[in-house]
């Protein structure tokens, strides 16, 4: 606990470990091995690593067929040309015949800072999720992106994770951590409403969890590390125990955590459910800290819409 890496280094590490474990995997990148941290999967293994350049559609259909010969191909560029640029290869030649490749997109969010809205990717989990057999995925930590680049292993279909490029506090405890796709994490018990938040505003929402208990209100607090397949059961079970659910995530509120939690509860416990993200407007240059005060992503934004959801439900 107390510790800082972000989730692309894990994934770096990680990818290293898994050269040695699985000689099946293999490693695309579209050459940003370097700031991907794939480059730490190409100094034990340069012989199942590809750098195919600028060129990220065709890096998606070469991945589609290495998977065909039993290889499980890690993809990775930044989230913007994943998710964005290799759009229609993503959705013709991994998802609709649904093969076993994994897209790890770095750079994700706001958080990239300095290098603005073009490169910042707010729209990839709407993109990805909106895939028909997609598993799209955005631990938390260093501990939570490890476990699930280990769990996409060993799963067959195709995956996207997403991971970022702000060093971000390790929440979860590594000897005790169980990661399951599909399968929320509920950190902190309450009654008086919901916190579900995925990637690295599940940190603050723990700090707004501690806020709030100072002034007498206790939230419950899920991790929402699995976007699709979502975890239908908790978040029903969070409306019927607390009765307003307010969702937080680094991501535009249209089509992400947000719009996946709602379309659960339409269907089958109706209660508010209020959004804290980026408010359907573009980023810009900055440094990441002070574009999360600007955007609403704050714990302060987070304890502001707990009071405003408990008081209207």
């Amino acid at each position: 606990m107390g510790n800082k890496m972000a989730t692309r280094e894990a994934y770096g590490k990680t990818l290293a470990k898994l050269a040695a474990e699985n000689e099946n995997v293999v490693v695309l990148d579209a050459d940003l091995s370097k700031s991907t941290k794939t480059a730490d999967f190409k100094a034990v293994a340069p012989e199942r690593f590809i750098n195919m350049g600028i060129a990220e559609g065709n890096m998606m259909s070469v991945a589609a067929g290495m998977s065909t010969c039993g290889k499980i191909p890690f993809v990775s560029t930044f989230a913007m040309f994943a998710a964005g640029r290799a759009f229609e290869q993503i959705r013709n030649s991994i998802g609709y015949p649904h093969l076993n490749v994994k897209v790890c997109a770095t750079h994700a969010g706001i958080t990239v800072g300095e290098d603005g809205a073009s490169h910042q990717a707010i729209e990839d989990l709407a993109l990805m999720r909106s895939i028909p057999g997609m598993t799209v995925i955005n631990p938390s930590d260093d501990i939570e992106t490890e476990a699930a680049i280990r769990a996409v292993t060993e799963m067959q279909g195709p995956c996207y994770v997403r991971l970022g490029r702000l060093a971000v506090n390790t929440i979860n405890d590594n000897s005790e951590y169980k990661f399951e796709i599909g399968k929320a994490v509920t950190l902190r018990e309450g009654k008086d409403a919901t916190i579900i938040a995925t990637g690295l505003m599940v940190d603050t929402a723990l700090e707004a969890y501690n806020v709030l208990s100072e002034e007498g209100i206790k939230v419950k607090v899920i991790n929402m590390h699995t976007i699709k397949p979502i975890d239908r059961e908790a978040i029903e079970k969070a409306a019927r125990e607390t009765g307003v659910i307010i969702t937080v995530e680094e991501h535009n509120v249209i089509g992400g955590l947000g719009s996946a939690v709602s379309e659960v509860i339409t269907e089958t416990h109706p209660v508010p459910v209020l959004k804290v993200g980026i408010k359907d407007t573009f980023g810009e240059s900055g440094k990441p800290v002070e574009l999360l005060k600007a955007y609403g992503l704050t714990c302060d934004d987070i304890v502001k819409t707990v009071k405003k959801g408990i008081n209207i439900k």
